[in-house]
């Protein structure tokens, strides 16, 4: 099966292995599928747990207290009547196993957009949207990120996806819908909901002036593995925005959100490597802005 080219990565404070076991513990056909402890970093020894909820790849990391999850990155999960006559079913089991302990953030009820649809924010912080389909739209995978546009980038979704397509492979729109005239914070036109797809994958953007007491953060960053130097080099060049936030391989970008820049070598490295190769490696990087293939290759092997 081929890596998926671009994953989330979640940022927690030390609960990163128990979120990952709760997920896969919930969600169908899913396992943690690698973890390792990076040693001396500046968190300390960090765990760095990889696991696939329904075949989606996520990567997790316990980085301590400085980066808090919150919702401006959430994840649809979309339960398809078509496929699964149980599809209701399915997704009360789920919301009700999400929202324990957690914060509701929009009751699971009928919705102009769907007729079962609910927001929450679960025990660990990580934001799940859980929507009925419609049986007559288009399909959709079972997982999709979704980047919610606030604060300053509120009325940018579009401007943003815009953006993306012109810097990532095989991307494309696919459903839009604007605010109309009158609402209460939105501009007509920005976007009340949109997705859209890069490098054959699927994401959702949002637009909402509201006065939400949260925007993008580094708790949820998009890793990009790259086959090639120069591909980082080209990513790097182009997203990258603040100079301040750029540090290991991790950026931030015009709009906010933070992206990770890798080698895709380096799974296999952490995968395969002895855990003295493993901090090698990650003495590396953690003397890299941008990452070097090469020089992180021969820590590993060296």
């Amino acid at each position: 099966m081929p890596m998926q080219k671009i994953l989330p990565n979640l940022w927690f404070d030390h609960d990163a292995l128990d979120a990952a076991r709760f997920y896969t513990g919930i969600f169908p056909n899913s396992s943690i599928t690698n973890t390792v402890t990076l040693h001396d970093t500046p968190s300390g020894d960090t765990d760095v747990v990889s696991f696939e909820l329904s075949g989606y790849s996520f990567m997790a990391i316990n980085g301590g207290p400085l980066f808090t999850l919150n919702p401006s990155v959430s994840f649809f999960l979309n339960f398809d009547p078509s496929a699964d006559s149980d599809a209701k079913v399915l997704l009360d089991r789920m919301w009700s196993l999400l929202s324990q302990g957690g914060t509701v953030l929009m009751p699971l009820g009928e919705y102009p957009f769907s007729p079962h649809y609910g927001w929450v924010q679960d025990r660990y912080g990580v934001s799940w949207q859980l929507i009925l389909t419609d049986p007559k739209g288009e399909e959709r995978p079972f997982i999709i990120p979704s980047l919610l546009f606030t604060g300053p980038v509120a009325g940018k979704a579009e401007e943003a996806v815009n953006w993306y397509q012109t810097i990532f492979k095989d991307s494309k729109w696919g459903a839009l819908a604007r605010y109309p005239e009158g609402m209460e914070h939105d501009a007509a036109g920005t976007l009340m909901f949109s997705d859209f797809m890069l490098e054959h994958q699927w994401f959702s953007a949002m637009d909402s002036a509201y006065p939400h007491a949260f925007q993008f953060n580094e708790a949820v960053s998009l890793m990009v593995n790259c086959d090639t130097q120069e591909e980082i080099d080209r990513l790097w060049e182009t997203l990258s925005f603040d100079p301040e936030a750029a540090q290991c391989g991790w950026l931030k970008d015009r709009y906010g959100l933070s992206w990770q820049i890798v080698p895709s070598s380096m799974d296999e490295m952490m995968r395969v490597g002895t855990p003295e190769q493993v901090d090698r490696m990650s003495q590396a990087v953690l003397t890299m802005t941008k990452l070097d293939e090469n020089l992180i290759r021969k820590a590993f092997e060296d």
